[in-house]
């Protein structure tokens, strides 16, 4: 197969990524209920980066039972994306940094981070959402977490994590036809 049809099978047989983001909205709702409590803010911080451990497992779930290729073993474009993951986890140090010197703002952070690393995989699914939402994310996190409570900025996540799950749907029909 050339490059091009490595990035289609990836994009058919991972659905473009629709199980990750699905298991995202499940991550940023677990996290505005963390944020709705009225623990100290370094509490909901600390369980705020619990929240995040189980995005592997709920999206493996998801993945089963929306018939997606988990892993796509044979293609050797799922290592780039799942490098392109990996590469988040760098990022989350300055998360990790702003955790007890701003505390505050740890989860804007943590918003620009997660919408920022969406980018590589626009090119890696041939996506349009991709890349605006990795545009927008970050843009929209800063301007929130800046004004707003936390929790207001979760709820704001959640519903950009909806609408990504909508447009992904609409993508992935789309290159079934």
């Amino acid at each position: 197969m050339n490059l091009e049809e490595l990035r289609a099978d990836c994009a058919i047989k991972q659905k473009k990524g629709l199980h990750i983001i699905l298991a995202s909205v499940i991550i940023w709702i677990l996290v505005l209920c963390v944020h709705l409590t009225s623990l100290p803010i370094l509490t909901k911080n600390l369980f705020t980066f619990c929240c995040t451990a189980p995005l592997l497992p709920i999206s493996f779930l998801i993945s089963k039972f929306l018939k997606i290729d988990f892993q796509n073993k044979d293609n050797p474009l799922t290592a780039l994306g799942v490098l392109f993951s990996v590469n988040q986890i760098l990022y989350l140090l300055i998360a990790m940094w702003i955790y007890p010197t701003v505390p505050e703002k740890m989860l804007m952070v943590i918003a620009i981070i997660f919408g920022a690393h969406l980018m590589p995989y626009s090119w890696l699914y041939k996506s349009k959402s991709y890349f605006m939402l990795s545009i927008i994310l970050p843009v929209v996190a800063l301007a929130v977490g800046l004004k707003f409570e936390p929790y207001i900025l979760a709820i704001v996540m959640i519903g950009f994590e909806v609408l990504f799950s909508i447009l992904l749907s609409c993508e992935v029909k789309r290159i079934k036809e």
